[in-house]
């Protein structure tokens, strides 16, 4: 079975802070092509002309691609812990700017360091994480008399309704965590003296947020 993976949770988030009078903006984006990523970076540099730097980094987890540059401030100061911050949080198909506008006042190496990864950070946190997880999705048909205790045994299965159509029977549409498809459905056969069962439709990756 694939291993779950995290992305963020909005397509776009942003936060800003200053520093010994310059100006830092963290900028994250979901991403998943290298096209996605460096078209983000060039419209930072596109709208932001004006900006000291604009240093990034970005995680695609198709053909596990990592980049990063610390555009112009010295090496390994600021790409590499945007790139940290990402890793620590295990992002895949994510990009992050953070942008300077230099205040004239020299951070030294590790003042910047500390001020890229808090650029990183504060973007992660307006973005907010969410958990790609494994799902199979489901049709239950039941007679209307056995709706109701369907329902309630669900939840104990952390299967979710995401459709009910009411014709002849009920039909629910439902997704559950891929690989208890078999518990479930030996639940509903005690349930329902075998009437009711899960048929498996497909599986996907669905998110659930975690931060």
């Amino acid at each position: 079975m694939e291993k779950d993976y995290f992305v963020p949770f909005l397509d776009y988030g942003e936060d800003k802070f200053e520093e010994k009078r310059s100006k830092f903006t963290g900028r994250l984006w979901h991403v998943e092509t290298p096209e996605q990523a460096t078209a983000k970076i060039k419209e930072m540099r596109d709208s932001y002309w004006d900006a000291t730097h604009h240093c990034y980094a970005y995680i695609l987890r198709e053909g596990n691609i990592m980049r990063y540059s610390d555009d112009g401030e010295p090496q390994g100061t600021a790409g590499m812990p945007i790139l940290d911050v990402l890793r620590h949080e295990n992002l895949v198909d994510v990009c992050c700017v953070v942008t300077r506008y230099f205040g004239g006042v020299l951070l030294g190496t590790g003042g910047l360091v500390r001020a890229y990864t808090q650029g990183a950070q504060i973007a992660v946190a307006a973005a907010g994480v969410q958990r790609m997880s494994l799902y199979t999705v489901a049709l239950i048909a039941c007679p209307y008399n056995l709706y109701e205790i369907i329902l309630h045994l669900l939840p104990d299965y952390d299967c979710s309704v995401e459709e009910t159509d009411y014709g002849a029977d009920v039909t629910l549409t439902v997704t559950l965590p891929a690989g208890t498809e078999d518990r479930l459905n030996a639940a509903l056969a005690e349930a329902t003296a075998g009437q009711v069962y899960a048929e498996v439709m497909e599986t996907r990756f669905m998110g659930r947020r975690v931060k």
